[in-house]
């Protein structure tokens, strides 16, 4: 799978998932019915948190400047805006080429960041391992302290 088509699949999954949420926040405003939020919410909650250690992950092995990192994981605050953004960055051809799992001698690394992802990279089922169990540890963390506003 390319950092192109892992950032255009979580892209559209997030925005997916605010369908979801804003489905239940208007199931429980017409019908008092508030596990459609429940349900919606965390569903988007997780796809969320993925999103952004996508858009980090592949910002990272692209060499996206931080601040299109930050704008990447920022557009998941707003309904349906990774998908304006994959467009975007796919367009100037920030996602374009397979993921590097060699060091570049022309484009030396720049961070130490960019060895641990090429590693990462090189062990897909390691990557995909740290990635979930990371993922679950946050998402439950969160999940600890509360929904966003309080209950």
């Amino acid at each position: 799978m390319t950092p192109r088509l892992l950032f255009r699949i979580v892209a559209i999954a997030e925005a997916v998932t605010w369908t979801l949420l804003i489905a239940g926040l208007v199931l429980r405003a017409t019908t008092g019915w508030a596990l459609g939020v429940t349900l919606g919410g965390g569903i988007h909650g997780f796809v969320f948190l993925a999103y952004a250690g996508v858009a980090l992950l592949v910002g990272i092995d692209r060499r996206w400047r931080p601040g299109l990192v930050v704008l990447a994981v920022a557009s998941a605050i707003v309904p349906y805006a990774t998908i304006p953004v994959d467009v975007a960055v796919d367009r100037r051809g920030k996602l374009d080429g397979a993921w590097r799992r060699e060091p570049d001698t022309a484009f030396p690394d720049r961070t130490p960041l960019d060895a641990l992802v090429r590693w990462f990279v090189r062990r897909p089922a390691v990557l995909i391992g740290v990635f979930a169990v990371l993922l679950v540890a946050i998402f439950a963390t969160l999940l600890a302290l509360g929904p966003p506003g309080g209950r």
